[in-house]
Formats: C-alpha cells, sequence, structure tokens
C-alpha cells in the first residue's frame, strides 16, 4: 500500500461535519455579489449570485456554482450562455428580489434597469460596477451545484466604480 493509498484511508476515518457549522464558517467568508442571467427565447432568467470566480487568464475562463435544484439551473445549461452583473452597494433591493426563492419568471426583471448583451444577448443590469459575457466551456457536478465554466467573450467597466455589494454572515454589506 502507498503512502497516498494511507492517506485515502486516514481521511475515511474522520468525523462527519455539520452542515450548519459549516454554513456560519463559510458565512465569515465577505463575498462580492453578482448576478447572473441567461435567456432562453424570449425569457430572462437572473439569480443572485455569491459563488462567482475567475479561473483563468489563458483563455479567460470564469465559474459560477449553481445550485442543481434552482430553476436557473437547467435554463442556463440549455442556452449555454450567460451573462454576469457586478453589483454595487446601491443594488442591493434588486440582489434581494433575484434570490428570492420562487419569485415568478415571467418579468423577473421587468424592475431592474437593464439591457442585451452586444455578444450573447443576455441580460446586463444597467447599474452594475462591471459586465461580462460568457459561452459556457465546461460544466462540473459538484454535490448539489454545478459549477459552470465560462469562456468570457466581453466585459465592461463602468465609468463609476460605486462601492461593491457584499455578502457577509448571511447578509448584504458594503465594501468601501
Amino acid at each position: 500500500m502507498s503512502e497516498q493509498d494511507d492517506q485515502r484511508t486516514d481521511l475515511a476515518a474522520w468525523p462527519e461535519v455539520d452542515p450548519d457549522a459549516y454554513r456560519q464558517v463559510m458565512g465569515r467568508f465577505a463575498t462580492g455579489v453578482s448576478v447572473v442571467s441567461t435567456r432562453i427565447g424570449q425569457i430572462d432568467h437572473a439569480m443572485t449570485v455569491n459563488a462567482l470566480m475567475s479561473v483563468s487568464l489563458e483563455p479567460l475562463l470564469m465559474v459560477i456554482s449553481v445550485e442543481r435544484e434552482a430553476r436557473f439551473h437547467d435554463a442556463v445549461l440549455d442556452a449555454g450562455a450567460w451573462g454576469v452583473s457586478l453589483l454595487p452597494e446601491s443594488e442591493r433591493k434588486t440582489a434581494a428580489w433575484l434570490a428570492t426563492r420562487g419569485r415568478p419568471l415571467h418579468g423577473q426583471l421587468d424592475r431592474v434597469p437593464h439591457h442585451h448583451g452586444e455578444h450573447t444577448g443576455m441580460a446586463l443590469l444597467d447599474n452594475a460596477l462591471g459586465t461580462l459575457e460568457c459561452t459556457t466551456h465546461d460544466t462540473v457536478v459538484a454535490g448539489d451545484h454545478t459549477l459552470v465554466i465560462g469562456n468570457v467573450r466581453s466585459v465592461s467597466i463602468t465609468e463609476r466604480p460605486g462601492d461593491a455589494l457584499i455578502y457577509y454572515r448571511g447578509a448584504f454589506g458594503v465594501q468601501r
């Protein structure tokens, strides 16, 4: 048996981690807040996310983590393209609205100023700190989520940076 096999055996003997304790610990990790969007036919789908990261500069790749039970999950996989809007603190109400489970699918962006991206046609928020348009490069099932890895096809940076909306300890906040 190799040393690596011994390590795997040792890991299997570790105690279970309490999911609520894990959630509390991760809640102490401040993250940015964004809205991701996709489009199926004439229907815009959108949701608030804080699980987003840059993956690579060569090629330009980023990833979003989408709960597999979320309505957005199947839509983004079917569409093959998605948009990201990085939120300023002034968009706290938008973030809360698009994080609300069970909100109506049709017209969910009616009260949110947005435009459709030039490259993918995905909804991008007008008041965003920056936006990105992506096409899906790959997906990886990870527990109860899917990691959607995207090729970045366009970026836009606002002239007025503002303060970033963050998520910390289960609540929205601001990073100045």
